[in-house]
């Protein structure tokens, strides 16, 4: 054999071994965090669609994508904690449902991408510098809930045509909860509508409102939103309809739950939606770069039973406008 021929076979048999080693290192599998201030229970129709959304691009949970989930259980005062422990994990992304959820992240990481599912002014809020071009680890979705409120508040005055007294819950410490209230009183101003704005901090605070909205002559109820509210969503619900007040929600799980009527973004679209940032981010994409998207689905939910717990009759002409009807 050739001095040549020697050199080649080595060259060749290192070159092989290389390739076998390469071949039979195992991949990397991407890891993900889902910080959200509900319960899983409050949380589990947008986790779901969110991991079709996923699946829908080719990632399966436990194959070759993993999620850790952290849920504050309606307690924001938790979501530092709980981000921290995502920040030791060394994930690849963290995804934010909710303004506290997100704030809570960006205090936690300048580094890791973060992907909001949901907010309602993340510009107002400070997570990016523009939604054509966030400039920072932050990109995803925008509801825009704090312009809706106001619509909110025009549609239950089209349900109750006398209304004058509506009280509004909220939660003064949450991201666009003030936003939110100058939109709705705007409107009630244009409507001649006398708002009472009562303060739902934690869950002990929604028997109290209910009394004053109450002591208050409310004759309706539009809510905010807000870790609290929704967390405890079926206790709202069912005081609304003990107390015979109709009320207006911003989401539809309200109205699926005994609600009286919601409107808002269709949150699931949002969700699902969600699932193409993380592949553009697992690509090798940057949120700096990605555009924050704005709501393309909204839904106007209307319960006929609930109408008919507290003798209200819808008109026919709000009625037709509904995108789903519960009979």
């Amino acid at each position: 054999m050739t001095k040549k021929s020697l050199v080649w076979l080595l060259v060749t048999f290192f070159l092989g071994n290389v390739s076998v080693a390469q071949a039979q290192q195992p991949t990397k599998i991407p890891r993900i965090g889902y910080l959200t201030s509900t319960s899983p229970s409050d949380s589990s129709a947008r986790i779901e669609a969110f991991r079709q959304g996923l699946r829908e691009l080719g990632y399966m949970e436990g194959k070759n994508i993993v999620i850790e989930y952290r849920y504050a259980e309606g307690n924001v005062d938790r979501l530092p904690a709980l981000t921290a422990e995502l920040v030791r994990l060394k994930l690849d992304i963290i995804i934010t449902a909710g303004s506290p959820a997100t704030r809570a992240a960006k205090e936690a990481s300048v580094t890791i991408p973060i992907v909001m599912t949901r907010d309602g002014d993340p510009v107002g809020n400070g997570f990016v510098a523009s939604l054509a071009r966030p400039g920072g680890n932050i990109t995803g979705l925008s509801t825009l809930n704090p312009e809706l409120s106001g619509k909110r508040l025009e549609l239950l005055r089209e349900i109750v045509p006398k209304l004058s007294r509506v009280a509004v819950f909220g939660t003064s410490t949450r991201p666009g909860n003030a936003q939110a209230l100058r939109e709705v009183e705007l409107a009630a101003k244009a409507f001649g509508v006398k708002l009472q704005y009562l303060d739902v901090q934690n869950p002990k605070d929604i028997d109290t409102a209910f009394r004053a909205a109450g002591k208050g002559r409310a004759e309706g109820l539009l809510t905010l939103g807000g870790p609290v509210l929704a967390s405890h969503r079926t206790q709202v619900v069912g005081l609304a309809i003990k107390s015979r007040l109709p009320a207006i929600y911003e989401r539809s799980d309200f109205v699926e739950d005994g609600g009286l009527v919601s409107y808002g973004v269709n949150v699931l679209d949002l969700d699902r939606r969600a699932a193409t940032y993380v592949d553009k981010i697992l690509k090798g994409r940057t949120p700096a770069d990605l555009p924050v998207e704005q709501p393309m689905r909204f839904e106007f939910v209307i319960n006929l039973k609930a109408a008919k717990a507290i003798g209200l009759t819808i008109p026919p002409n709000v009625l037709v406008r509904a995108t789903k009807v519960i009979r």
